[in-house]
């Protein structure tokens, strides 16, 4: 039986998997400009894996009786490309800093599964923040006689 700190841990994981989700979707269907074509398809693909990791969790939770929340975090989706990838990446090192977090909850707790999926989920977040890292930096004014 899971402990109810690790259920907490596990439902602000959903939480946060139905926030970033919504997000990143809204930012494939908002992002606009030369730039936005580049990166909607990202936005896009990245929007369904938060999707999945929900389930995921939700999955696991309710396996150990817990009861998975429908509500996401407060989602922002940003004004204009550079916004939207910083507020990405901030959600992602959010994360990223929670499902450690939860990983040695679960490992103190003896729950092998439930922390061989969030290492699974955690690997799958740190290639998401280095995505938006390498867009950010990407980021040259369109001014810019270089370009």
């Amino acid at each position: 039986m899971a402990s109810k700190k690790l259920l907490e841990l596990m439902n602000r994981g959903i939480a946060r998997e139905l926030q970033v989700s919504i997000q990143y979707m809204w930012q494939h269907v908002w992002v606009t400009g030369i730039r936005g074509a580049v990166v909607e398809g990202i936005f896009k693909e990245i929007a369904i894996t938060e999707m999945k990791h929900a389930e995921e969790i939700a999955e696991r939770l309710a396996s150990l009786g817990g009861s998975p929340t429908v509500k996401p975090d407060t989602v922002v989706v940003g004004n204009d490309l550079e916004e939207m990838l910083r507020l990405d990446e901030g959600a992602e090192e959010e994360a990223i800093t929670l499902y450690k977090q939860t990983i040695k909850v679960a490992a103190d707790e003896g729950d092998t599964t439930t922390r061989r999926l969030f290492e699974k989920i955690l690997a799958e977040e740190e290639e998401h923040i280095d995505t938006f890292g390498k867009l950010l930096v990407g980021m040259i004014p369109l001014s810019d006689p270089e370009m």
